[in-house]
Parts: C-alpha cells; structure tokens; sequence
C-alpha cells in the first residue's frame, strides 16, 4: 500500500493535495466536498487587512481623504464590510468548517502591515484554525522605498504575527525579491514554520477604448509550476521552514515533480476550478497508480530526491541551466 503522508507546519496530512485559499473553501457545504473528493487540508479565503481597518474606520477616512477632487477613487475598492462574509463571520466560518470535517483548516490573513489588525491572529487561533498561512501582498511603488526596506517589513510583520500565535504560521510570498535564498532564511528565523512558493500577483488591464485601467484574474497554467520547482528545489534542506508549492499544480505529475524538488505539500485551485471539484480524486488516483508503477513506498521517500543539494549537477539550478537552454535552441530556416 503506498503511503501518501506528509508533515507540513507540524501536521500529519494524509497526502500532499491542499486546496489553496479561494472560492472553494467559502462553503462549508464546498469544504465537505473537499474532504471527500481527497483533499488533506484546506486553506480558507483570505481575510484582509483592509477589513480590519474599515472595521474601526480607519480605512473610511483615508479613502474619503481627497475625494472632493477625484471622487471616482472610492470606486477602486471594492466593499470590503460584506466581502467575505467580514470579520466576525470569519470567525465564525473557521469554527462551522473545524465542526464540519476531520481535515485541518487552515485560516489566511491577508496585509502587509504591522499595526493592531495582527492581533486578529489571535481570534483566529481562538477560533480553532489548525494553522495560519499570512499571505504578504504588497507592490511596492514608491521609488524611495528601497528593496532593504521591503524584506524588512515581511521580517517584521512575520516576526509580530508569530509572536501573537501559538499555532504554526506560513508566509506565501511573491517571487520579485533579489535574494530570495537570503530572504526565506530571515523569514525562518522570524519564526515562519512554512514557506508556500509562490503568490500569483494579479496585474490589471487597460481598456483603450474606455481609458480605464480594469482588474483581471486569469487561472495558473501548469507552465508556471517551473518558476515553483525551481526555488523549491534551491531552497529545500537550507531552512527549517517547510515548503509548498502553490500555482501551476494542475496534475499528479506536477505533484510529483513539487515533491521531488522538496515541497511537503502541493496546493492546487485553479485547476480544480476549471475541472471540478471531483478532479481531486482523478489526481489522487493517478498519484497513486505512479508511484506503484515506479515502485514508490510513500511520498516521503521522493521528497527532495531531486533538489539542489541532491542532484548531480546542482548548477543546473544556476546560470548552467540558461546556458544550456540557450545553447540547445536551433532555428529552423
């Protein structure tokens, strides 16, 4: 029988297959069917900082700030009191969805600063989540701002939400950062028990023919799991931290691939929106029928196996990799 188990932020999971936070997990109904169709853990919507300070009016204030002059900008933001049923309602769904299933439910917090809004870690954990993942979404603008300070502040904010739980913390980063080798050791030193690889930033669109700049969301594709691989592969054996892989997880063999390179877990959402939630089953099967045909005793035994430090040639993971690929390229007349 193969074994699919892994640990990740301390846990036991039956298999590496966690949904990712998104529309599937604002049911408990939905969670459910998570459950059943193979899901080891679910991560629930984020919950931002944006409605923590709306909440207490702060937000209130800065956005009416100016808008004499330019009043359309209120429109830029959507309502955040009913999105995502609020903060007291998340509260609530964390305790419905911890009564409803047997697997672990995993609460986001969604901000990048370091105000009070981190003490609503806190009411998270009181609420019974198994674990926090603190996903830091952050575009930095201002040109004064210097790429120092922006390490510092996920250092901080890392350390500060750590220090307010007791419950494991996980930190889904983007992968824009100059050092990210140096940076995933400061953020596990901070207290991080996971790193999840990578957040998908969202870039707007413009409508030329309205003159607007418009919000757009487009689903992974399995092309960007290799971005993932990569870094998981460098980093995994040179932090304690956990890792994960999260965007471009579409098949078994993508979570195959996540966990040779050194991921505990492989989360997967987009996919499961295109193809239903029963799409879990169909990966786990095919996970399953792999590793039996390779003869594969449990997903520990692969974790890994082919990461930087283990492979024969860890520079592929360098500028060997670009000079090859470059070298190997042949046009065609």
């Amino acid at each position: 029988m193969v074994d699919l188990s892994t640990r990740y932020l301390g846990l036991t999971l039956a298999s590496p297959l966690v949904v990712s936070a998104g529309p599937l997990s604002e049911s408990i109904d939905d969670i459910r069917r998570l459950e059943d169709a193979g899901a080891a853990a679910v991560v629930l919507p984020s919950l931002f900082e944006e409605q923590l300070a709306l909440e207490s009016q702060h937000l209130d204030d800065a956005l009416s700030h100016g808008t004499e002059s330019f009043a359309e900008s209120v429109t830029y933001f959507p309502d955040m009191r009913h999105y995502n049923l609020g903060p007291d309602g998340y509260l609530e769904h964390i305790r419905a969805a911890r009564a409803a299933v047997d697997i672990p439910i995993i609460a986001s917090l969604n901000g990048v600063s370091t105000g009070g809004w981190v003490s609503y870690a806190t009411r998270m954990e009181e609420a019974g989540a198994s674990a926090l993942e603190l996903n830091v979404y952050y575009i930095p603008t201002d040109p004064e701002l210097t790429g120092e300070e922006v390490e510092q502040m996920y250092v901080t904010l890392v350390r500060d939400v750590t220090a307010s739980v007791h419950i494991p913390v996980a930190v889904k980063l983007g992968h824009g950062f100059s050092a990210p080798a140096n940076l995933a050791r400061r953020l596990d030193a901070a207290g991080a028990s996971a790193l999840v690889l990578f957040n998908r930033f969202y870039q707007p669109d413009f409508d030329v023919e309205n003159l607007e700049v418009v919000p757009t969301l487009t689903l992974s594709s399995p092309y960007e799991l290799l971005l993932r691989l990569h870094w998981v592969a460098i980093l995994h054996g040179r932090i304690r931290a956990d890792l994960a892989v999260t965007g471009g997880v579409h098949t078994a063999l993508d979570v195959l691939k996540a966990m040779m390179a050194g991921a505990r877990v492989a989360m997967m959402l987009s996919a499961l929106l295109k193809h239903g939630v029963d799409h879990l089953t169909r990966v786990r099967g095919d996970l399953v029928a792999w590793m039996e045909a390779h003869e594969y005793e449990s997903i520990r035994q692969m974790q890994g196996s082919m990461s930087r430090e283990s492979v024969r040639a860890p520079a592929i993971f360098e500028r060997a990799n670009y000079l090859k690929v470059l070298s190997s390229y042949v046009l065609r007349r």
